[in-house]
């Protein structure tokens, strides 16, 4: 009974799905609406395809694609004004500015008639409806994480994004920790259309915890989540925007959450005696676990203090007694040691009302369970291949593959050394089983 949640962002962004109306076709693609126009003062003709694609032929051949580079439209007196965004490198419509991977590419047109115009916004708005992205997103901003600089993203570079397309937004500015995961649960879900996350990874942990503690849970959790990096760590989105090749930046992120393309997330579920939450990101105890906590007084330093204060935990390291117990995953059963399938005891269930997802159900005593004992310098598990923006810590781990990434280091020197190194991890690796 693994459960899953899905996130905002665009797993096709590297897949450009253009349909170029040619002459020497033999077919072409049918065509929504087509007009005599003027752009830029001089008459060109105009065609809206079904396959989406919209297409300029005057003095010059252009083109756009509204699945991938058009966000939303906007009518100026006579004219229509495309608003549209193309990655660096890529063709489109007319030129403008440039924000790091992406160009904005508006393309203005003034059709001839008004009732010319009526139908062409008619289309415009019909076919943009159909592709199912967001129209009302609930926000939240953390004015607290990393540099303190998520409210300057927001205005700067994510509003402007999310207006022109149209997007209702009701803005929540975290004041507290655990603020949002109180907002989640409380909340009406049928109102919006997702959850965006302006932020590190730590309010993105709130509001997943915060919908699966929800006595509707599973409603809550058909509620897609989007994440603009505006943290110190931002492991998430980085997880989700480098295998498509688009940089960890707010408008990368934006735009994918606009283009309203969603994927699966596993969740992993961890109970301390009583005590129950959930993880989407990673496990960390001992090394990563201190850097994490305790660099916290150089918050200031945004994700640069993660490095900083791994240097000064590094040179004065710790060593935590303990064992590991874990499930191996296919083809990682020789790792540890086969202890006692009565060793390990389900924790008591909390009150005499169970709300909210309870994790998987599954008989955990029954499965053949293996150790590994300490003392250890850290053990780290991993949801996703990067644990921070800079730090691909798990290379192999995937957002949708039912297994953590388990890594440990205990040798205090070779290990830490190669830790440094985190890029290309060569610490002792295996897999253990999530909710499943």
């Amino acid at each position: 009974s693994k459960q899953r949640i899905s996130l905002s962002l665009s797993l096709s962004l590297s897949l450009t799905e253009v349909c170029v109306m040619d002459h020497d076709q033999q077919s072409s693609p049918a065509v929504i609406i087509t007009d005599l126009v003027l752009v830029d003062g001089v008459y060109a003709v105009v065609a809206l395809t079904a396959d989406g694609e919209l297409q300029s032929v005057g003095q010059e051949r252009r083109q756009l694609t509204m699945k991938k580079d058009v966000i939303g439209f906007v009518v100026e007196g006579k004219q229509i004004r495309v608003k549209a965004v193309v990655e660096r490198g890529g063709g489109g419509i007319c030129c403008g500015e440039s924000d790091g991977d992406f160009t904005r590419k508006d393309f203005v047109f003034e059709p001839l008639y008004e009732d010319a115009k009526n139908r062409w916004c008619y289309s415009l708005r019909r076919y943009l409806d159909s592709l199912g992205r967001p129209k009302r997103l609930l926000v939240f901003v953390n004015p607290f994480g990393g540099k303190k600089s998520a409210t300057k993203i927001f205005v700067e570079k994510v509003k402007p994004l999310f207006e022109d397309a149209d997007i209702q937004l009701e803005i929540q500015e975290t004041k507290y920790q655990l603020h949002a995961k109180e907002i989640v649960r409380s909340m009406d879900v049928s109102k919006y259309d997702g959850i965006v996350c302006v932020s590190g990874d730590g309010v993105l942990v709130e509001v997943v915890n915060g919908l699966l503690e929800r006595e509707d849970w599973r409603t809550a959790l058909k509620l897609p989540i989007g994440m603009v990096p505006a943290g110190s760590g931002n492991g998430m989105i980085k997880s989700l925007l480098e295998p498509v090749g688009l940089p960890c930046s707010a408008t990368s992120a934006t735009i994918s959450i606009i283009r309203g393309r969603t994927r699966s997330l596993d969740v992993a579920t961890i109970k301390q005696g009583a005590t129950k939450f959930f993880s989407v990101l990673m496990l960390a105890w001992g090394l990563v676990a201190d850097i994490d906590i305790e660099s916290e007084k150089f918050r200031w330093m945004g994700s640069a203090r993660i490095d900083f204060y791994a240097l000064q935990r590094i040179i004065c390291l710790r060593q935590y007694n303990g064992r590991v117990l874990f499930i191996p995953a296919p083809g990682f059963e020789s790792f540890g040691l086969l202890v006692s399938n009565s060793l390990y005891k389900e924790p008591p269930p909390v009150g005499d009302k169970v709300l909210g997802y309870q994790g998987p159900d599954a008989k955990l005593e029954h499965m053949e369970w293996r150790e590994i004992n300490g003392p250890f310098v850290s053990v780290w598990l991993h949801n996703v291949p990067w644990g921070a923006e800079n730090t691909l810590a798990a290379p192999d781990a995937k957002v949708t593959y039912i297994f953590l990434k388990f890594q440990t280091i205990k040798t205090p020197f070779l290990d830490v050394l190669l830790f440094c190194s985190i890029e290309r991890p060569s610490c002792g690796c295996l897999l253990a089983q999530k909710d499943s």
